[in-house]
Protein backbone atom coordinates (compact mmCIF):
# COMPACT_ATOMS: atom_id res chain seq x y z
CA UNK A 1 0.00 0.00 0.00
CA UNK A 2 1.07 3.37 -0.73
CA UNK A 3 1.48 6.62 1.18
CA UNK A 4 -0.13 9.19 -1.01
CA UNK A 5 -0.36 12.94 -0.56
CA UNK A 6 -3.09 14.59 -1.54
CA UNK A 7 -3.76 18.07 -2.18
CA UNK A 8 -7.58 19.43 -2.83
CA UNK A 9 -10.48 18.20 -1.22
CA UNK A 10 -13.49 19.76 -2.64
CA UNK A 11 -16.37 17.92 -4.35
CA UNK A 12 -14.32 15.98 -6.75
CA UNK A 13 -10.93 15.69 -4.79
CA UNK A 14 -12.48 14.38 -1.53
CA UNK A 15 -14.24 11.52 -3.01
CA UNK A 16 -10.97 10.67 -4.70
CA UNK A 17 -9.36 10.81 -1.63
CA UNK A 18 -11.52 8.76 0.17
CA UNK A 19 -11.62 5.94 -2.76
CA UNK A 20 -7.69 6.01 -2.01
CA UNK A 21 -8.31 5.29 1.78
CA UNK A 22 -10.78 2.76 1.68
CA UNK A 23 -8.44 0.86 -1.05
CA UNK A 24 -6.02 0.47 1.49
CA UNK A 25 -3.46 3.25 1.16
CA UNK A 26 -2.33 5.78 3.48
CA UNK A 27 -3.76 9.18 2.45
CA UNK A 28 -2.96 12.80 4.08
CA UNK A 29 -5.22 15.07 3.02
CA UNK A 30 -4.91 19.16 2.60
CA UNK A 31 -6.86 21.59 1.76
CA UNK A 32 -6.61 25.60 2.44
CA UNK A 33 -9.97 25.43 4.59
CA UNK A 34 -9.77 23.17 7.88
CA UNK A 35 -13.76 22.58 7.70
CA UNK A 36 -12.87 20.62 4.55
CA UNK A 37 -9.69 18.68 6.23
CA UNK A 38 -11.77 18.09 8.63
CA UNK A 39 -14.71 16.48 6.79
CA UNK A 40 -11.82 14.21 5.08
CA UNK A 41 -10.68 12.85 8.52
CA UNK A 42 -14.15 12.32 9.12
CA UNK A 43 -14.06 9.59 5.74
CA UNK A 44 -10.77 7.90 6.87
CA UNK A 45 -8.27 10.66 5.08
CA UNK A 46 -5.56 12.10 7.27
CA UNK A 47 -5.55 15.66 8.10
CA UNK A 48 -2.28 17.65 6.74
CA UNK A 49 -2.27 20.77 8.23
CA UNK A 50 0.16 22.10 5.28
CA UNK A 51 1.20 21.12 1.94
CA UNK A 52 4.82 20.18 3.35
CA UNK A 53 2.93 17.84 5.78
CA UNK A 54 1.03 15.82 2.93
CA UNK A 55 4.06 15.73 0.42
CA UNK A 56 7.14 14.69 2.92
CA UNK A 57 7.72 11.08 2.86
CA UNK A 58 5.04 10.10 0.41
CA UNK A 59 5.02 7.72 -2.39
CA UNK A 60 2.70 9.77 -4.37
CA UNK A 61 1.48 13.34 -4.56
CA UNK A 62 -1.99 13.77 -5.81
CA UNK A 63 -3.36 17.33 -6.69
CA UNK A 64 -6.94 17.83 -7.75
CA UNK A 65 -7.17 21.76 -8.05
CA UNK A 66 -9.57 24.38 -9.85
CA UNK A 67 -7.47 25.99 -12.57
CA UNK A 68 -3.17 26.79 -13.99
CA UNK A 69 -2.36 29.15 -11.55
CA UNK A 70 -3.80 27.10 -8.57
CA UNK A 71 -1.66 24.09 -9.90
CA UNK A 72 1.47 26.02 -10.63
CA UNK A 73 1.89 27.67 -7.43
CA UNK A 74 1.33 24.43 -5.51
CA UNK A 75 3.34 22.41 -7.83
CA UNK A 76 5.98 25.00 -8.14
CA UNK A 77 5.73 27.85 -5.17
CA UNK A 78 7.14 28.72 -2.71
CA UNK A 79 6.96 25.97 -0.02
CA UNK A 80 5.12 23.90 -2.75
CA UNK A 81 5.28 20.30 -4.17
CA UNK A 82 8.49 20.16 -5.26
CA UNK A 83 10.25 21.42 -2.63
CA UNK A 84 9.22 18.40 0.24
CA UNK A 85 8.48 15.47 -2.77
CA UNK A 86 11.29 12.76 -2.25
CA UNK A 87 13.08 11.78 -5.41
CA UNK A 88 11.56 8.45 -5.51
CA UNK A 89 8.42 9.67 -5.09
CA UNK A 90 5.76 10.39 -8.49
CA UNK A 91 3.38 13.65 -8.77
CA UNK A 92 0.24 13.23 -10.28
CA UNK A 93 -1.98 16.54 -11.14
CA UNK A 94 -5.44 15.24 -11.78
CA UNK A 95 -6.58 19.08 -12.13
CA UNK A 96 -7.41 19.65 -15.39
CA UNK A 97 -5.37 23.08 -16.74
CA UNK A 98 -3.61 24.09 -19.74
CA UNK A 99 -1.41 21.54 -21.64
CA UNK A 100 1.37 24.07 -21.53
CA UNK A 101 1.15 24.27 -17.49
CA UNK A 102 1.27 20.49 -17.45
CA UNK A 103 4.63 20.41 -19.63
CA UNK A 104 6.27 23.56 -17.72
CA UNK A 105 5.38 21.33 -14.49
CA UNK A 106 6.66 18.05 -15.97
CA UNK A 107 9.86 19.64 -17.08
CA UNK A 108 10.83 20.91 -13.86
CA UNK A 109 10.07 18.13 -11.84
CA UNK A 110 12.27 16.02 -14.76
CA UNK A 111 15.08 17.99 -13.96
CA UNK A 112 15.01 16.90 -10.37
CA UNK A 113 14.53 13.28 -11.17
CA UNK A 114 10.70 13.51 -10.50
CA UNK A 115 8.11 11.51 -12.23
CA UNK A 116 5.17 13.28 -13.37
CA UNK A 117 2.08 12.46 -14.85
CA UNK A 118 -1.14 14.44 -16.33
CA UNK A 119 -3.88 13.07 -15.24
CA UNK A 120 -7.09 14.88 -15.71
CA UNK A 121 -10.76 13.28 -15.31
CA UNK A 122 -14.35 13.29 -17.00
CA UNK A 123 -17.09 11.93 -14.92
CA UNK A 124 -18.08 14.62 -13.04
CA UNK A 125 -18.82 14.49 -9.20
CA UNK A 126 -20.84 11.31 -9.55
CA UNK A 127 -18.37 9.62 -11.10
CA UNK A 128 -15.84 10.68 -8.59
CA UNK A 129 -18.06 9.48 -5.80
CA UNK A 130 -18.80 6.20 -7.68
CA UNK A 131 -15.11 5.79 -8.33
CA UNK A 132 -15.96 5.03 -11.79
CA UNK A 133 -13.74 8.07 -13.47
CA UNK A 134 -12.41 8.38 -17.14
CA UNK A 135 -8.69 9.25 -16.25
CA UNK A 136 -6.73 10.55 -19.48
CA UNK A 137 -3.17 10.25 -18.65
CA UNK A 138 -0.09 12.30 -20.09
CA UNK A 139 3.14 11.39 -19.51
CA UNK A 140 5.51 8.16 -19.07
CA UNK A 141 3.64 4.68 -19.96
CA UNK A 142 5.90 2.91 -17.17
CA UNK A 143 5.62 5.63 -14.65
CA UNK A 144 1.60 5.52 -15.67
CA UNK A 145 2.03 1.16 -15.10
CA UNK A 146 3.31 2.18 -11.56
CA UNK A 147 0.90 4.16 -10.28
CA UNK A 148 -1.92 2.22 -12.30
CA UNK A 149 -3.74 0.42 -8.86
CA UNK A 150 -3.71 4.55 -7.33
CA UNK A 151 -5.96 5.29 -10.24
CA UNK A 152 -7.67 2.62 -10.38
CA UNK A 153 -9.25 2.86 -6.67
CA UNK A 154 -10.66 6.42 -8.70
CA UNK A 155 -11.41 5.88 -11.98
CA UNK A 156 -12.53 2.70 -14.42
CA UNK A 157 -11.61 4.15 -17.68
CA UNK A 158 -7.46 4.82 -17.76
CA UNK A 159 -6.00 5.67 -20.88
CA UNK A 160 -2.61 6.43 -21.74
CA UNK A 161 -2.43 9.59 -24.07
CA UNK A 162 1.01 10.26 -24.62
CA UNK A 163 4.00 12.37 -23.57
CA UNK A 164 3.38 15.31 -20.70
CA UNK A 165 0.49 17.70 -21.28
CA UNK A 166 -1.31 15.13 -23.87
CA UNK A 167 -3.88 14.03 -21.11
CA UNK A 168 -4.83 17.98 -20.83
CA UNK A 169 -5.15 18.12 -24.65
CA UNK A 170 -7.68 14.92 -24.55
CA UNK A 171 -9.74 16.72 -21.75
CA UNK A 172 -9.73 19.62 -23.62
CA UNK A 173 -11.71 17.65 -26.44
CA UNK A 174 -13.95 16.05 -23.91
CA UNK A 175 -14.92 19.52 -22.87
CA UNK A 176 -15.49 20.39 -26.45
CA UNK A 177 -17.60 17.22 -26.60
CA UNK A 178 -19.60 17.57 -23.17
CA UNK A 179 -19.87 21.37 -24.00
CA UNK A 180 -21.62 20.39 -27.54
CA UNK A 181 -23.68 17.77 -26.44
CA UNK A 182 -25.32 19.93 -23.50
CA UNK A 183 -26.37 22.68 -25.82
CA UNK A 184 -28.07 20.08 -27.97
CA UNK A 185 -30.29 18.84 -25.15
CA UNK A 186 -30.63 22.46 -24.33
CA UNK A 187 -31.93 22.80 -27.97
CA UNK A 188 -34.02 19.29 -28.53
CA UNK A 189 -35.77 20.29 -24.85
CA UNK A 190 -37.05 23.66 -25.94
CA UNK A 191 -37.61 21.92 -29.45
CA UNK A 192 -40.12 19.84 -28.23
CA UNK A 193 -41.67 22.27 -25.35
CA UNK A 194 -42.45 24.50 -28.76
CA UNK A 195 -44.59 21.96 -30.47
CA UNK A 196 -46.02 21.06 -26.97
CA UNK A 197 -44.36 17.10 -26.66
CA UNK A 198 -43.66 15.90 -23.62
CA UNK A 199 -39.74 16.71 -23.29
CA UNK A 200 -39.24 13.44 -20.94
CA UNK A 201 -41.23 11.38 -23.45
CA UNK A 202 -39.30 12.63 -26.66
CA UNK A 203 -35.61 12.17 -25.15
CA UNK A 204 -36.92 8.35 -23.81
CA UNK A 205 -37.44 7.84 -27.53
CA UNK A 206 -33.96 9.57 -28.80
CA UNK A 207 -32.17 8.10 -26.04
CA UNK A 208 -32.71 4.72 -27.11
CA UNK A 209 -31.53 5.76 -30.85
CA UNK A 210 -27.57 7.27 -33.00
CA UNK A 211 -28.94 10.32 -30.76
CA UNK A 212 -28.53 8.82 -27.33
CA UNK A 213 -25.22 10.01 -25.13
CA UNK A 214 -24.47 9.91 -21.31
CA UNK A 215 -25.35 13.85 -21.19
CA UNK A 216 -28.89 12.51 -21.87
CA UNK A 217 -28.63 9.85 -19.87
CA UNK A 218 -27.30 11.76 -16.75
CA UNK A 219 -28.49 15.48 -17.05
CA UNK A 220 -32.04 15.29 -19.16
CA UNK A 221 -34.07 14.74 -16.02
CA UNK A 222 -32.86 17.77 -14.42
CA UNK A 223 -32.58 20.25 -17.22
CA UNK A 224 -35.80 19.12 -17.96
CA UNK A 225 -36.96 20.19 -14.57
CA UNK A 226 -35.06 23.30 -14.61
CA UNK A 227 -33.26 21.92 -11.28
CA UNK A 228 -29.46 23.42 -11.57
CA UNK A 229 -27.27 21.94 -8.23
CA UNK A 230 -24.09 21.88 -9.71
CA UNK A 231 -22.50 18.63 -10.53
CA UNK A 232 -19.96 20.78 -12.45
CA UNK A 233 -20.47 24.49 -12.50
CA UNK A 234 -20.84 26.73 -15.12
CA UNK A 235 -18.16 28.45 -14.47
CA UNK A 236 -15.65 25.51 -14.42
CA UNK A 237 -16.66 24.56 -18.06
CA UNK A 238 -16.30 28.50 -19.02
CA UNK A 239 -13.02 27.94 -17.80
CA UNK A 240 -12.27 24.95 -19.42
CA UNK A 241 -13.31 25.99 -22.89
CA UNK A 242 -11.44 28.70 -22.26
CA UNK A 243 -8.22 25.89 -21.73
CA UNK A 244 -9.39 24.81 -25.38
CA UNK A 245 -9.79 28.20 -27.12
CA UNK A 246 -6.03 29.27 -26.12
CA UNK A 247 -4.91 25.44 -26.89
CA UNK A 248 -6.65 26.07 -30.33
CA UNK A 249 -5.17 29.16 -31.21
CA UNK A 250 -1.35 28.13 -30.61
CA UNK A 251 -2.19 24.84 -33.31
CA UNK A 252 -3.73 27.54 -35.35
CA UNK A 253 -7.27 25.46 -35.24
CA UNK A 254 -10.88 26.47 -36.13
CA UNK A 255 -13.46 25.50 -33.58
CA UNK A 256 -16.51 27.16 -34.87
CA UNK A 257 -18.95 25.23 -33.02
CA UNK A 258 -17.10 25.48 -29.51
CA UNK A 259 -16.45 28.87 -29.89
CA UNK A 260 -20.17 29.29 -29.63
CA UNK A 261 -21.19 27.12 -27.07
CA UNK A 262 -18.17 28.90 -25.07
CA UNK A 263 -19.79 32.37 -25.66
CA UNK A 264 -23.20 30.88 -24.11
CA UNK A 265 -21.06 29.70 -20.96
CA UNK A 266 -19.91 32.91 -20.66
CA UNK A 267 -23.28 34.63 -20.64
CA UNK A 268 -24.65 32.21 -17.97
CA UNK A 269 -22.00 33.53 -15.97
CA UNK A 270 -21.71 36.83 -17.29
CA UNK A 271 -25.79 37.17 -15.79
CA UNK A 272 -24.36 35.47 -12.39
CA UNK A 273 -25.17 31.90 -13.33
CA UNK A 274 -21.73 30.43 -13.22
CA UNK A 275 -22.09 28.49 -9.82
CA UNK A 276 -25.17 26.57 -11.51
CA UNK A 277 -24.85 23.08 -13.36
CA UNK A 278 -23.65 23.10 -17.15
CA UNK A 279 -26.77 21.98 -17.90
CA UNK A 280 -28.22 25.20 -17.10
CA UNK A 281 -27.60 25.85 -21.06
CA UNK A 282 -30.82 24.77 -20.97
CA UNK A 283 -31.87 27.44 -18.90
CA UNK A 284 -30.61 30.17 -20.99
CA UNK A 285 -32.24 28.37 -24.00
CA UNK A 286 -35.60 29.04 -22.71
CA UNK A 287 -34.92 32.74 -22.19
CA UNK A 288 -33.87 33.02 -25.47
CA UNK A 289 -36.81 31.77 -26.55
CA UNK A 290 -39.10 34.08 -24.42
CA UNK A 291 -39.43 31.40 -21.93
CA UNK A 292 -38.79 31.49 -17.84
CA UNK A 293 -35.43 30.14 -16.73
Amino acid sequence: MATVGFIGLGVMGLPMAEHLAAAGHEVRGYSRTPQTRRRAADRGVVEAESVAEAVRGADTVITMLPDSPDVREVALGDGGVLSHIGPDATFIDMSTIAPSVSREISAVFGERGVDVLDAPVSGGQSGAEEGTLSIMVGGSAAVLEAQRPLLEAMGRTIVHMGEAGAGQVVKAANQIAVAAHLQALAEVIVFLEGHGIDATTGLTAIAGGLGGSTVIDRKSASAVAGSFDPGFRIELHDKDLAIVAESAREQRLSLPLTATVAQLMRALVARGDGGLDHSALVGLARTLNGEGR
